[in-house]
Protein backbone atom coordinates (compact mmCIF):
# COMPACT_ATOMS: atom_id res chain seq x y z
CA UNK A 1 0.00 0.00 0.00
CA UNK A 2 1.11 3.57 -0.78
CA UNK A 3 1.46 6.18 1.09
CA UNK A 4 2.67 9.81 1.95
CA UNK A 5 4.81 11.33 4.76
CA UNK A 6 6.38 14.76 5.05
CA UNK A 7 9.94 15.72 7.46
CA UNK A 8 10.31 19.14 7.74
CA UNK A 9 13.61 21.00 8.18
CA UNK A 10 13.87 23.61 11.02
CA UNK A 11 15.43 26.35 8.27
CA UNK A 12 16.38 26.63 4.53
CA UNK A 13 19.90 25.94 5.09
CA UNK A 14 19.49 22.37 6.85
CA UNK A 15 17.05 21.70 4.14
CA UNK A 16 19.64 22.68 1.62
CA UNK A 17 22.27 20.46 3.26
CA UNK A 18 20.20 17.43 3.03
CA UNK A 19 18.94 18.02 -0.47
CA UNK A 20 22.62 18.32 -1.59
CA UNK A 21 24.18 19.72 -4.75
CA UNK A 22 21.42 19.79 -7.58
CA UNK A 23 19.30 17.61 -5.50
CA UNK A 24 21.35 14.93 -5.51
CA UNK A 25 20.60 13.52 -1.87
CA UNK A 26 17.50 13.24 -2.42
CA UNK A 27 17.77 11.50 -5.74
CA UNK A 28 19.53 8.88 -4.12
CA UNK A 29 16.74 8.39 -1.69
CA UNK A 30 14.30 8.38 -4.38
CA UNK A 31 16.95 6.10 -6.46
CA UNK A 32 18.03 3.76 -3.59
CA UNK A 33 14.62 3.06 -1.58
CA UNK A 34 12.31 3.29 -4.54
CA UNK A 35 10.22 6.21 -3.63
CA UNK A 36 8.86 9.62 -4.84
CA UNK A 37 10.88 12.64 -3.11
CA UNK A 38 9.81 16.69 -3.38
CA UNK A 39 9.65 19.61 -1.97
CA UNK A 40 7.35 22.01 -0.35
CA UNK A 41 8.82 24.65 1.27
CA UNK A 42 10.28 23.40 4.69
CA UNK A 43 8.57 20.35 4.26
CA UNK A 44 10.17 17.40 2.11
CA UNK A 45 6.83 14.60 1.29
CA UNK A 46 7.97 10.89 0.41
CA UNK A 47 5.39 8.84 -1.40
CA UNK A 48 5.51 4.87 -2.04
CA UNK A 49 5.68 1.82 -0.44
CA UNK A 50 4.47 1.60 2.88
CA UNK A 51 7.88 0.21 4.22
CA UNK A 52 10.23 2.31 1.68
CA UNK A 53 8.65 5.69 2.84
CA UNK A 54 9.26 4.63 6.28
CA UNK A 55 13.25 3.62 6.01
CA UNK A 56 13.27 6.81 3.61
CA UNK A 57 11.65 9.10 6.09
CA UNK A 58 14.38 7.86 8.64
CA UNK A 59 17.45 8.87 6.70
CA UNK A 60 15.57 12.32 6.22
CA UNK A 61 15.37 13.15 9.56
CA UNK A 62 18.60 11.56 10.63
CA UNK A 63 20.12 13.77 7.68
CA UNK A 64 18.69 17.05 9.14
CA UNK A 65 19.92 15.80 12.70
CA UNK A 66 23.85 16.09 10.83
CA UNK A 67 23.19 19.32 9.01
CA UNK A 68 21.61 20.99 12.47
CA UNK A 69 24.50 19.45 13.92
CA UNK A 70 26.95 21.57 11.63
CA UNK A 71 28.02 18.40 9.64
CA UNK A 72 28.38 18.11 5.82
CA UNK A 73 25.87 15.79 4.49
CA UNK A 74 27.11 14.64 1.36
CA UNK A 75 26.18 11.64 -1.00
CA UNK A 76 28.26 9.24 0.28
CA UNK A 77 26.93 9.69 3.56
CA UNK A 78 23.36 9.82 2.60
CA UNK A 79 24.13 6.47 0.81
CA UNK A 80 25.75 5.33 3.92
CA UNK A 81 22.13 6.32 6.07
CA UNK A 82 20.03 4.58 3.44
CA UNK A 83 22.03 1.13 4.70
CA UNK A 84 21.93 1.75 8.04
CA UNK A 85 18.39 2.53 7.76
CA UNK A 86 17.41 -0.67 6.34
CA UNK A 87 18.85 -2.10 9.39
CA UNK A 88 16.78 -0.22 11.42
CA UNK A 89 20.21 1.54 12.43
CA UNK A 90 19.48 5.00 11.05
CA UNK A 91 20.10 7.10 13.98
CA UNK A 92 23.95 5.61 14.53
CA UNK A 93 25.12 7.90 12.09
CA UNK A 94 24.05 10.94 14.06
CA UNK A 95 27.00 9.23 16.54
CA UNK A 96 29.83 10.53 13.79
CA UNK A 97 28.99 14.46 14.78
CA UNK A 98 31.38 14.78 17.68
CA UNK A 99 35.06 14.52 17.91
CA UNK A 100 37.94 14.52 15.42
CA UNK A 101 40.58 12.09 14.72
CA UNK A 102 43.03 14.32 13.82
CA UNK A 103 43.53 17.58 11.65
CA UNK A 104 45.71 17.22 8.31
CA UNK A 105 48.92 19.56 7.34
CA UNK A 106 46.13 22.15 5.68
CA UNK A 107 44.33 22.47 8.58
CA UNK A 108 40.64 19.89 7.59
CA UNK A 109 39.53 18.18 10.62
CA UNK A 110 39.67 14.30 10.02
CA UNK A 111 36.32 12.67 11.40
CA UNK A 112 34.96 9.13 10.97
CA UNK A 113 32.53 8.65 8.29
CA UNK A 114 31.24 5.54 9.17
CA UNK A 115 29.94 3.24 12.44
CA UNK A 116 32.44 0.83 12.09
CA UNK A 117 35.44 3.61 11.35
CA UNK A 118 34.32 4.79 14.68
CA UNK A 119 34.63 1.68 16.57
CA UNK A 120 37.73 0.90 15.07
CA UNK A 121 39.22 4.26 16.07
CA UNK A 122 38.27 4.20 19.66
CA UNK A 123 39.90 0.39 19.31
CA UNK A 124 42.82 1.76 18.85
CA UNK A 125 42.58 4.32 21.70
CA UNK A 126 41.88 1.73 24.12
CA UNK A 127 44.05 -1.43 22.66
CA UNK A 128 47.73 -1.88 22.52
CA UNK A 129 47.23 -3.82 19.13
CA UNK A 130 44.50 -3.59 17.03
CA UNK A 131 43.87 -5.67 13.86
CA UNK A 132 41.95 -3.65 11.02
CA UNK A 133 40.23 -6.02 8.62
CA UNK A 134 38.37 -5.47 5.91
CA UNK A 135 38.00 -4.19 2.48
CA UNK A 136 39.71 -1.27 0.17
CA UNK A 137 38.89 2.26 1.04
CA UNK A 138 37.54 1.84 4.65
CA UNK A 139 40.15 4.30 5.97
CA UNK A 140 41.99 1.19 7.45
CA UNK A 141 45.95 2.71 6.86
CA UNK A 142 44.90 6.15 6.62
CA UNK A 143 43.01 6.46 9.94
CA UNK A 144 45.89 4.48 11.80
CA UNK A 145 48.44 6.84 10.54
CA UNK A 146 46.35 10.24 11.65
CA UNK A 147 46.31 8.58 14.95
CA UNK A 148 49.92 7.77 15.16
CA UNK A 149 50.85 11.52 13.99
CA UNK A 150 48.41 12.57 16.75
CA UNK A 151 50.10 10.43 19.29
CA UNK A 152 53.88 11.88 18.41
CA UNK A 153 52.43 15.21 18.42
CA UNK A 154 50.65 14.57 22.11
CA UNK A 155 54.47 12.73 23.17
CA UNK A 156 52.54 9.65 23.63
CA UNK A 157 54.67 7.90 21.18
CA UNK A 158 58.56 8.61 20.18
CA UNK A 159 58.44 7.50 17.07
CA UNK A 160 56.32 6.51 14.02
CA UNK A 161 57.18 2.81 12.81
CA UNK A 162 55.17 1.81 9.43
CA UNK A 163 56.16 -1.29 7.39
CA UNK A 164 54.47 -3.61 4.86
CA UNK A 165 55.20 -7.29 3.53
CA UNK A 166 56.69 -6.23 -0.13
CA UNK A 167 54.73 -9.08 -1.82
CA UNK A 168 53.82 -7.72 -5.50
CA UNK A 169 49.86 -7.14 -6.17
CA UNK A 170 49.45 -10.42 -9.09
CA UNK A 171 51.61 -8.68 -11.11
CA UNK A 172 55.72 -8.81 -11.29
CA UNK A 173 57.42 -5.23 -10.83
CA UNK A 174 60.80 -6.79 -12.06
CA UNK A 175 64.49 -5.52 -11.04
CA UNK A 176 64.44 -2.05 -10.01
CA UNK A 177 67.54 -0.26 -9.60
CA UNK A 178 68.81 2.17 -7.32
CA UNK A 179 69.26 1.66 -2.99
CA UNK A 180 66.71 -0.17 -0.36
CA UNK A 181 64.63 2.94 -0.04
CA UNK A 182 64.58 3.29 -3.94
CA UNK A 183 63.46 -0.75 -4.39
CA UNK A 184 61.28 -0.33 -1.49
CA UNK A 185 58.69 3.02 -2.16
CA UNK A 186 56.83 1.65 -4.74
CA UNK A 187 55.59 -1.22 -2.02
CA UNK A 188 55.05 1.89 0.57
CA UNK A 189 53.73 4.75 -1.34
CA UNK A 190 50.52 4.63 0.28
CA UNK A 191 51.96 5.17 3.51
CA UNK A 192 54.32 8.19 2.08
CA UNK A 193 51.13 9.86 0.91
CA UNK A 194 49.23 9.50 4.38
CA UNK A 195 51.96 10.81 5.92
CA UNK A 196 52.82 13.75 3.85
CA UNK A 197 49.41 14.54 3.70
CA UNK A 198 49.32 14.81 7.68
CA UNK A 199 52.65 16.66 8.66
CA UNK A 200 53.16 18.30 5.07
CA UNK A 201 56.57 17.64 2.98
CA UNK A 202 58.97 19.72 5.00
CA UNK A 203 58.00 18.69 8.82
CA UNK A 204 57.71 14.89 7.16
CA UNK A 205 61.25 15.22 5.64
CA UNK A 206 62.29 16.37 8.72
CA UNK A 207 61.17 13.95 10.80
CA UNK A 208 62.73 11.20 8.58
CA UNK A 209 65.50 12.62 8.34
CA UNK A 210 65.87 12.39 12.52
CA UNK A 211 64.81 8.95 12.70
CA UNK A 212 61.19 9.74 14.17
CA UNK A 213 59.74 8.50 11.33
CA UNK A 214 60.65 5.05 9.70
CA UNK A 215 59.11 3.39 6.65
CA UNK A 216 60.80 -0.14 6.13
CA UNK A 217 59.75 -3.61 4.38
CA UNK A 218 58.56 -6.05 7.04
CA UNK A 219 61.95 -8.17 6.67
CA UNK A 220 64.02 -5.60 8.35
CA UNK A 221 61.87 -5.75 11.66
CA UNK A 222 63.39 -9.21 12.64
CA UNK A 223 65.87 -8.97 15.68
CA UNK A 224 64.40 -5.40 17.30
CA UNK A 225 62.33 -4.67 20.31
CA UNK A 226 60.15 -1.76 19.65
CA UNK A 227 59.88 0.53 22.52
CA UNK A 228 58.23 3.64 22.68
CA UNK A 229 56.29 3.75 19.15
CA UNK A 230 53.59 3.78 17.52
CA UNK A 231 53.54 0.83 14.51
CA UNK A 232 51.72 0.19 11.71
CA UNK A 233 51.90 -3.04 9.75
CA UNK A 234 49.53 -2.17 6.05
CA UNK A 235 48.59 -4.90 3.85
CA UNK A 236 49.06 -7.90 6.52
CA UNK A 237 47.25 -10.24 4.38
CA UNK A 238 50.15 -10.94 2.77
CA UNK A 239 52.23 -11.68 5.88
CA UNK A 240 52.87 -15.47 6.41
CA UNK A 241 52.13 -17.09 9.62
CA UNK A 242 55.42 -17.20 10.67
CA UNK A 243 56.14 -12.88 9.78
CA UNK A 244 52.91 -11.97 11.89
CA UNK A 245 54.48 -14.00 14.95
CA UNK A 246 57.89 -11.96 14.39
CA UNK A 247 55.85 -8.69 13.73
CA UNK A 248 54.27 -9.09 16.98
CA UNK A 249 56.51 -10.00 19.05
CA UNK A 250 59.11 -7.32 18.15
CA UNK A 251 56.19 -5.18 20.84
CA UNK A 252 58.28 -3.38 23.75
CA UNK A 253 57.41 -1.02 26.35
CA UNK A 254 55.66 2.10 25.90
CA UNK A 255 54.28 0.72 21.87
CA UNK A 256 51.27 0.58 20.11
CA UNK A 257 50.52 -2.19 17.22
CA UNK A 258 47.74 -1.56 14.76
CA UNK A 259 47.88 -4.73 12.33
CA UNK A 260 45.26 -3.89 8.57
CA UNK A 261 44.52 -5.74 6.09
CA UNK A 262 42.18 -6.80 3.23
CA UNK A 263 41.25 -10.68 3.58
CA UNK A 264 40.19 -10.69 -0.26
CA UNK A 265 43.37 -9.29 -1.63
CA UNK A 266 46.00 -12.09 -0.70
CA UNK A 267 48.87 -12.52 -3.27
CA UNK A 268 50.50 -15.25 -1.01
CA UNK A 269 51.48 -18.09 -3.09
CA UNK A 270 49.33 -21.08 -3.49
CA UNK A 271 49.24 -22.90 -0.38
CA UNK A 272 50.71 -20.30 1.94
CA UNK A 273 48.11 -19.39 4.83
CA UNK A 274 47.73 -15.13 5.43
CA UNK A 275 49.13 -14.28 9.00
CA UNK A 276 46.45 -12.06 9.17
CA UNK A 277 43.46 -14.86 9.13
CA UNK A 278 45.40 -16.83 11.07
CA UNK A 279 46.12 -14.45 13.80
CA UNK A 280 43.11 -12.91 14.00
CA UNK A 281 41.11 -16.56 14.67
CA UNK A 282 44.23 -16.93 17.67
CA UNK A 283 44.69 -13.72 18.90
CA UNK A 284 41.08 -11.93 18.70
CA UNK A 285 40.35 -12.97 23.04
CA UNK A 286 43.58 -12.24 24.16
CA UNK A 287 43.23 -9.34 26.94
CA UNK A 288 44.60 -5.90 25.43
CA UNK A 289 44.13 -6.94 21.14
CA UNK A 290 41.17 -6.02 19.31
CA UNK A 291 40.06 -7.09 15.89
CA UNK A 292 37.83 -4.98 14.26
CA UNK A 293 36.11 -6.24 11.19
CA UNK A 294 35.00 -2.99 8.47
CA UNK A 295 32.89 -3.59 5.89
CA UNK A 296 31.81 -2.58 2.80
CA UNK A 297 29.41 -0.24 4.34
CA UNK A 298 32.35 1.38 5.55
CA UNK A 299 33.73 2.32 2.42
CA UNK A 300 33.95 6.14 1.66
CA UNK A 301 35.57 6.27 -1.45
CA UNK A 302 33.31 6.68 -4.40
CA UNK A 303 29.77 4.89 -3.35
CA UNK A 304 30.49 2.73 -6.77
CA UNK A 305 33.57 0.94 -5.20
CA UNK A 306 30.71 0.05 -1.99
CA UNK A 307 28.82 -1.94 -5.26
CA UNK A 308 32.29 -3.20 -6.49
CA UNK A 309 32.98 -5.29 -3.90
CA UNK A 310 29.99 -6.31 -2.96
CA UNK A 311 29.64 -7.55 -6.60
CA UNK A 312 33.18 -9.53 -5.93
CA UNK A 313 31.59 -10.06 -2.52
CA UNK A 314 28.88 -12.23 -3.98
CA UNK A 315 30.98 -13.94 -6.62
CA UNK A 316 33.74 -15.33 -4.26
CA UNK A 317 30.72 -16.65 -2.35
CA UNK A 318 29.07 -18.21 -5.41
CA UNK A 319 32.28 -19.69 -6.00
CA UNK A 320 32.78 -21.07 -2.89
CA UNK A 321 29.36 -22.74 -2.85
CA UNK A 322 30.45 -23.98 -6.43
CA UNK A 323 33.19 -25.52 -5.31
CA UNK A 324 31.92 -27.04 -1.95
CA UNK A 325 29.50 -29.39 -3.66
CA UNK A 326 31.86 -30.79 -6.44
CA UNK A 327 34.11 -31.88 -2.85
Amino acid sequence: MDIERRVTAANIDELSKVLGTFDENLSAISRELKVVCRVDQLDIIISGPDENVHIAKEVVKNLLVLAENGERVDNGRTVYCIELAKEGRASDITKLSSGTVGVTFRGKPIKCKTVGQKAYVDAIKKNTVVFGVGPAGTGKTYLAVCLAVQAMKQKQAEKIILTRPAVEAGEKLGFLPGDLQTKVDPYLRPLYDALQEMLGVESYTKLMERGAIEIAPLAYMRGRTLSNAFIILDEAQNTTKEQMKMFLTRLGDGSKMVITGDASQIDLPEGKRSGLIHATGLLKEVEGISVINLTDKDVVRNTLVMRIVRAYDKESVGRNKIENQTD
